[in-house]
């Protein structure tokens, strides 16, 4: 049989068939002049929603509360019914970033050529392995990421006593998850003072869920053969250790952005997200490449990822009708206690920010910041916060911070003002 390769020549390519993905295919098909073609590595397109069977999904980009399924297919749909072609356990094998990929999927091998490219291929958790944890290697150790997909789609059971590693809200879902395949989460455990979820999630676990919670600790074993019989956790502030029996243990949150491709094609990395660099217009360092979602800013909810491709689908159609950025470019950085922030650029005249927000990652705690943007040694922005910046979840500040950037000057710092 002779191996053949067809070709395709979509106007719009966008790799990644999760939240970002699929709500700019649904804002660009039918809007630009040929296909807008999506590719998806799983069996079935909608990303992490289709698998996180609980409440709390579509709040802000659908203004409707559903469960994690039900949005995934929405999103599906949406896209569907607007025109796009979706073709799922797709991989892209190759890339040149310059809208030339190589794909093999069920159909056999494609070659995609396209005027515009978005990548939406999300973030994924960082398992037990990229958390350098000792031990012994049992099973029944997971990701939130394993474990709803072998209860919610494999109908599988992951045993009966759990312990979850992190306090984020990914790691509220993993407690829900265990409880509908009936299991009991004996215990959460997370590094910082307090875990990292909102605090109406925090209470709410706490009472309604009855998990105790222990902050400032860690996992420094696990035990067990052939499945976990144990973890070993200690108290960073005393070095006391305790071990704790399970059967099961969930590492949750400690996101990472699948930035493969982004490697692969040569884009500038941001090197506190880790994913590509991008201004406000979700442009990439590629002409006529974007990136959206998660892979951005790793990790957000999904709704705002969701506005990130509408957002995105905004950028690329002026793109198609041949706006082009200006040269001038003017770097953002953070100071710690802020790892990043995202989009990294600003260019004159570019659009604000999905939501008008940037968005910022810190790794303590401060309950009413007053955030300042320093450019060439001047404060050009000062801002105080009724929210608190929060390790574990996104901090959102207002995109009017910037309003006094010189585009013609040095880069823009933003960190915590300093008496």
């Amino acid at each position: 049989m002779t191996d053949v390769t067809r070709m395709l020549t979509p106007e719009v390519l966008i790799i990644g068939g999760g939240p970002a993905g699929l709500t700019a295919a649904a804002h660009l098909a039918g809007c630009v002049h040929g296909d807008v073609l999506v590719l998806d590595r799983e069996k079935q397109a909608g990303g992490i929603p289709r698998h996180s069977d609980h409440l709390g999904y579509g709040i802000r980009d659908m203004r409707r509360v559903i469960s994690g399924p039900a949005y995934a297919q929405r999103l599906v749909r949406a896209a569907a019914t607007a025109g796009a072609v979706i073709h799922t356990e797709a991989m892209v094998t190759g890339w040149d970033g310059d809208g030339n990929a190589q794909v093999t999927s069920p159909q056999g091998r494609l070659v995609v050529r396209a005027k515009a490219v978005v990548l939406a291929t999300g973030a994924r958790e960082r398992p037990r392995t990229a958390r350098l944890i000792p031990g012994d290697r049992p099973g029944g150790v997971y990701t939130t990421g394993q474990l709803q997909n072998l209860v919610h789609l494999h109908h599988g059971v992951p045993g009966q006593r759990a312990v979850v590693v992190g306090g984020e809200l990914v790691s509220w879902s993993a407690v829900v998850t265990l409880r509908e395949a009936g299991a009991r989460t004996v215990l959460m455990t997370t590094q910082y003072p307090s875990p990292e979820s909102y605090a109406a999630f925090n209470i709410g676990g706490k009472l309604a869920l009855r998990v105790p919670v222990t902050a400032r600790t860690r996992v420094v074993r696990v035990m067990g053969r052939p499945r976990v019989e144990a973890i070993e956790i200690e108290n960073l502030d005393t070095r006391d250790r305790r071990v704790v029996e399970c059967d099961t243990v969930v590492f949750t949150g400690d996101w990472i952005p699948d930035h493969e491709l982004a490697r692969l094609a040569g884009l500038d990395l941001d090197p506190g997200t880790g994913g590509p660099l991008t201004d406000t217009a979700l442009r990439t360092s590629r002409p006529g490449t974007f990136a959206a979602g998660n892979l951005l800013h790793p990790v957000d909810t999904a709704d705002i990822a969701a506005l990130d491709g509408r957002h995105v689908a905004d950028q690329v159609r002026a793109w198609l009708a041949g706006q082009r950025p200006d040269a001038r470019a003017v770097r953002l950085r953070t100071q710690k206690p802020f790892r990043w922030v995202a989009p990294g650029v600003l260019r004159p005249g570019d659009p604000a920010p999905s939501r008008r927000r940037l968005l910022l990652w810190t790794d303590d705690l401060v309950r009413m910041p007053r955030v300042t943007a320093i450019q060439d040694g001047r404060v050009i922005g000062l801002r105080r916060l009724p929210w608190p910046a929060s390790p574990g979840r996104v901090f959102r500040l207002p995109w009017s911070l910037l309003s006094s950037v010189d585009p013609s000057g040095g880069d823009v710092t933003i960190g915590l003002y300093r008496s």
